[in-house]
């Protein structure tokens, strides 16, 4: 049976499909060249803001006169909005055939089994048309159950990793950690991912050497809030500096990212393993949301700008030359003119490398959508949204302008899709950079030198001849 599966939404959606993919290969079925040549085709859904959903949902009704069409093919719809809509989404899209919470992953190809099988024996048994067999399995609502049978339901999904399926042979991400308990007003994540759980450390470094035999040189290490991660095993509890490290440690591994941060979580002695481990990037990616304390207490944020700005300032201090990238969001519930200039003010001040600006989608369910009306018409989230965009560009185009003339080292990632020689890399301070060169670089670390600054680019030019460091096949 052929499978194809399309991802929506953030890193964890992304290493959720890589996985998927793994499992189901290894339970014997194997990746269709196309979405109209598998038999079974999957949405991996994201929820965190509605256009996510509409385009699933609009993507599952393109889909229908092709299902008509083969009614022998199969159709799941896996992750958060999975989760979060449970059985409307037969009701929506009633050609659905499997619908699986990102909780319930691991037991995605027995499932595809089980209705395949299933529906074989209801043709043999009588030539009556009958209904589609359709399948829901979803973790138990935080909201109606105890907090260890919701956990528990919440499953372990581990497969072995395949390079294969990832995007690139030598980058991948780890998962140390999944779910949330901050409850952010505005955020579905805790309901749809569950309670925070963490990943036994040794498991999580025997991943790493997994990925570095692989040929593996750069890991992400990802969690909903990544710096939230605490694993106790007898008298010692290992955190997120522990995990740093020990992937440090590994054979092959190069580069180690981390991402997302919580702000309270950043401690100082995370910021001191950034600083003293050669192979941690100088990254940090810490959401601050708003710069308005007002609105940070409606959404649930729990510090206050100050604090926020005392982070940057330890980060900075700590780990100088360090990128520091934050995420915002524009027309939250009540959000007046003076909010949204204090929100401008930390942008330019906070002289982010690039900031995530989104404009406020409602979630059904939250906190937020439970008190607070979304009352902030489109157009102002619009024009909002764009001033902060403005300004950040400014900011991100003067910080790129202080790389002119320097050299970078980078991991090349791949084709920049801007011509035929052009390749693309990225510095262990997340600065993309577009240079020519011929495509076995891609999997390499390189030194160039910078020659021109856009805002969200950099460009680099060397002149070498091409030794690899070593024979690895992309």
């Amino acid at each position: 049976m052929l499978f194809h599966i399309e991802t929506l939404g953030c890193q964890m959606n992304v290493l959720d499909s890589e996985l998927a993919s793994a499992a189901l290969i290894e339970a014997g079925f194997a990746l269709a060249p196309s979405r109209e040549e598998a038999d079974l085709v999957l949405f991996n859904t994201c929820s965190i803001r509605q256009h996510a959903e509409d385009k699933v949902y609009s993507a599952l009704g393109r889909l229908k006169p092709w299902k008509t069409a083969n009614p022998g093919k199969m159709i799941g719809v896996l992750g958060c909005m999975a989760q979060k809509d449970k059985e409307s989404i037969f009701r929506r899209a009633s050609h659905v055939d499997l619908v699986l919470g990102p909780g319930q992953l691991e037991r995605l190809p027995g499932l595809v089994r089980d209705i395949f099988e299933a529906r074989q024996a209801t043709k043999v048994l009588s030539e009556e048309p009958r209904p589609p067999l359709q399948r829901l399995e979803i973790s138990l609502d935080r909201a109606r159950s105890g907090h260890e049978e919701v956990r528990e339901s919440f499953r372990k999904f581990d497969p072995h990793r395949l390079p294969e399926v990832r995007e690139n042979r030598f980058q991948a991400m780890v998962r140390i950690m999944f779910g949330c308990d901050k409850f952010c007003s505005y955020c579905i994540v805790p309901s749809v991912r569950g309670p925070e759980q963490s990943r036994d450390p040794r498991e999580i470094e025997q991943e790493i050497r997994v990925l570095a035999d692989q040929g593996c040189r750069e890991i992400t290490l990802i969690g909903q809030t990544v710096n939230s991660y605490r694993y106790k095993s007898g008298e010692r509890t290992f955190r997120l500096p522990d995990l740093l490290e020990t992937a440090a440690g590994v054979e092959g591994i190069r580069r180690i990212r981390f991402v997302t941060n919580y702000p309270k979580g950043m401690t100082n002695d995370l910021l001191q393993a950034v600083r003293d481990l050669p192979k941690v990037a100088p990254y940090f990616h810490v959401p601050a949301q708003s710069g308005s304390e007002s609105v940070l207490k409606r959404m649930r944020r729990h510090y206050r700008p100050e604090e926020y700005f005392e982070l940057l300032q330890r980060i900075r201090e700590t780990v100088p030359g360090a990128a520091i990238t934050s995420d915002f969001i524009v027309g939250f519930c009540g959000e007046t003119e003076e909010e949204f200039l204090q929100t401008k003010t930390m942008v330019r001040t906070g002289r982010f490398k690039n900031s995530f600006i989104f404009k406020y989608s409602e979630r059904p369910g939250t906190k937020a959508a439970e008190l607070y009306s979304d009352d902030i018409p489109e157009e102002i989230k619009r024009r909002r949204n764009n001033e902060l965009l403005e300004v950040q560009d400014e900011i991100s185009l003067e910080l790129n302008r202080e790389f002119l003339g320097k050299t970078v080292e980078i991991l090349v990632e791949g084709p920049s899709g801007k011509g035929e020689s052009q390749l693309l890399g990225r510095t262990a301070c997340d600065r993309i950079v577009a240079f020519d060169g011929p495509t076995e670089l891609i999997g390499e670390f390189l030194s160039l030198e910078i020659t021109a600054a856009l805002p969200f680019t950099l460009l680099g030019t060397t002149s070498f001849e091409y030794k690899p460091e070593r024979s690895v096949a992309h």
